[in-house]
């Protein structure tokens, strides 16, 4: 539940998202960048800090808040909604549970006074689902390691001043031999291969980073040395609350736009939505949505208590983002001929939906995960 500071401060997101978001996003997916202004909008608003604890500047407002206020963007913008949830669960989270407070008052404080943006880059050209299988190498040297691989799928690749990042400090020993790392994005020898071009989403900055020899401190590894994939594990649990979150703020902007359009819109001499079958397809998506919302709630709740998600965070990542797919698609389906155009944003809405079905462990991968836990208590 939030409190009634966390309630007022939502007030003032949904009003941003609405007045200074929303009205862009067409810009923003055809321009494919989130603008600099929006950003600094979000500064401003301290949201950035919001989810960074106190002790190194931030609000330290809690998990649910964070997750509440990526949705409403998400409904706004989910594109402007990555570069926050990219910035806070997937950067700051791992430093937050993991990080030592050297490394956190270097980094956490940057992020609640500069609203430095973060990244997370785990993802390989070979390494995807098998999270396990990397081949980026961190060998050691004095006062540190050299990093050298390449990564892939990196969301605020070209805004990020820094990334968590995973490399392998012990070949023979498999997962057991990984670290994770805080690496500067303007470190010497790490650069921006290529830019990916994507569906949906399109105003996230995507990109693919190689790492020649990358210099790190031994006072940049995240948690111990290697034990980086429990550190991975743990931050993409939060993250997928966060992408369900991301996930569901599409499935209800899909939604209510198709119901203003078939309330307004007449065929046969009457409204569309005064068709039963319509009806019916409507109860549908709304029903999905509110099992959505409830999920993702719990689950946001279970993290700030420090209680076991592993399941609860697959299952809500896997049936938001479901859930966004299938509304985003009957939503376009209600406007017709013309949710197959620019036109309206029904279009739009079904290609960012698809992605929350992919990243952060695609749902085949989450189905794995939950029997796993089911199977555990058997």
């Amino acid at each position: 539940m939030l409190n009634e500071n966390e309630k007022d401060v939502l007030k003032y997101v949904r009003e941003l998202a609405e007045n200074k978001i929303k009205p862009r996003a067409r810009e923003i997916d055809e321009k494919m960048e989130v603008p600099e202004d929006i950003i600094q909008a979000m500064r401003d608003m301290g949201l950035f800090a919001s989810y960074i604890p106190e002790k190194y500047g931030g609000y330290g407002l809690s998990f649910p808040f964070l997750v509440e206020a990526i949705e409403t963007i998400s409904e706004a913008c989910p594109s402007t909604a990555l570069v926050l949830d990219g910035a806070l669960t997937l950067f700051a989270e791992p430093l937050i549970m993991f990080g030592s407070d050297e490394l956190n008052k270097k980094y956490l404080t940057e992020i609640a006074k500069n609203g430095a943006v973060g990244g997370l880059a785990i993802t390989e050209p070979g390494s995807g689902s098998d999270a396990a299988s990397i081949s980026t190498k961190a060998e050691k040297c004095s006062g540190g390691y050299k990093i050298t691989g390449t990564k892939t799928f990196i969301s605020n690749g070209r805004i990020a001043k820094f990334f968590v990042m995973d490399a392998s400090t012990d070949i023979s020993k498999g997962y057991k031999g990984i670290t994770t790392f805080v690496v500067d994005g303007d470190a010497p020898g790490l650069e921006i291969s290529r830019d990916i071009h994507k569906m949906g989403i399109r105003g996230s900055s995507t990109v693919e980073l190689n790492f020649h020899e990358v210099f790190v401190p031994d006072s940049n590894i995240v948690g111990e040395y290697n034990k980086g994939f429990s550190v991975i594990m743990d931050t993409l649990d939060a993250g997928r609350i966060g992408i369900a979150a991301q996930a569901l703020g599409i499935a209800k902007s899909a939604f209510h736009e198709a119901l203003e359009y078939i309330n307004t819109r007449k065929q046969f001499n009457k409204k569309i939505i005064d068709f039963q079958g319509i009806q019916f397809m409507i109860a549908e998506m709304e029903s999905r949505i509110k099992a959505s919302e409830l999920l993702i709630r719990e689950a946001a709740e279970k993290w700030q208590n420090h209680e076991n998600t592993v399941e609860l965070s697959s299952i809500a990542k896997m049936y938001a983002s479901d859930t966004a797919v299938y509304v985003a698609e009957r939503a376009l389906q209600l406007f017709g001929g013309y949710g197959y155009t620019t036109d309206f944003n029904a279009e739009r809405h079904m290609r960012d939906a698809k992605i929350t079905q992919i990243y952060e462990g695609t749902n085949e991968i989450q189905k794995i995960i939950i029997s796993r836990e089911i199977m555990k208590n058997l």
